[in-house]
């Protein structure tokens, strides 16, 4: 029996970013993201993964798998098999992008959504670290009051 290399964009579309592939996007970001309990991922949308540019001029950009969380976080999901020069400036780019699109005239900041951006490549993109995954994570610090 032969399977399909999940590497390849039909594949890795195919077994995550699909409707009928839902459950096992679910349980593979709980499981990458170390969700469990009250937090694990109960349900998502899996979303159209074009970005479409906000002016005339911008950038298109695609992403392998984009899902909106329950809790309105969104996740992009990329697989790269070949090291292209610019790689990490795309992941950032994408995140960046994502995150900055959410927001329309009149609308609060508190409106935005955390964005998640998981990458996997077959191929060394950050050779000095030691870690299997990076996590960023902003956040915001208030002094307690006097």
């Amino acid at each position: 029996m032969r399977f399909l290399d999940v590497r390849t964009d039909f594949a890795f579309k195919k077994v995550f970013g699909s409707q009928q592939s839902k459950p096992v996007l679910i349980d593979f970001l709980n499981a990458m993201l170390d969700c469990a309990g009250e937090f694990a991922i109960a349900d998502l949308e899996i979303v159209d993964p074009y970005q479409i540019p906000l002016l005339k001029g911008m950038k298109d950009s695609f992403v392998d798998v984009k899902a909106v969380l329950a809790n309105g976080s969104q996740v992009i999901i990329e697989m790269q098999v070949l090291n292209v020069e610019g790689f990490e400036q795309r992941i950032l780019y994408n995140a960046a992008k994502q995150y900055s699109s959410q927001l329309h005239q009149g609308e609060h900041y508190k409106m935005l959504n955390p964005v998640i951006a998981l990458t996997f490549t077959d191929f060394v993109l950050l050779a000095k670290m030691d870690l299997l995954h990076q996590k960023r994570r902003q956040t915001r610090h208030h002094p307690a009051k006097p």
